[in-house]
């Protein structure tokens, strides 16, 4: 129990420092993500309005493994497009880049998205 409290405080930490480098706009949003054990979820946001302009999620999916995440990242990418958005900043939320993470980031490029 001690550990986890550890872990989760060392991932706030290093997500207040991201988020001291990183701001979207409307042209270029944020992408902020966030993973549990059983899901992901992606949104698009928009930090001078304060407005989410697209979000996606695992929630309907079984498993959540690296290939739903790269599935996840290219249905997200696809409607960032059909909002003509083609550029992004990434905001892995204190997570480390690594696995699903990094899977839905390349799925989301693979889409056509550049960040």
């Amino acid at each position: 129990m001690v550990k986890l409290k550890l872990l989760r405080k060392r991932r706030i930490r290093r997500k207040r420092v991201i988020r001291k480098n990183i701001h979207g706009t409307s042209v270029k949003p944020r992408l902020s993500v966030f993973r549990s054990n059983k899901y992901i979820y992606v949104q698009a946001i928009d930090d001078d309005k304060g407005n989410t302009i697209v979000s996606s999620s695992s929630l309907g999916q079984k498993k959540l493994n690296k290939d739903v995440a790269a599935k996840i990242g290219e249905e997200f990418g696809k409607k960032l497009i059909e909002k003509k958005i083609d550029c992004a900043v990434f905001d892995r939320n204190g997570f480390i880049y690594t696995g699903k993470i990094k899977s839905l980031a390349d799925g989301i490029r693979k889409a056509g998205l550049k960040f």
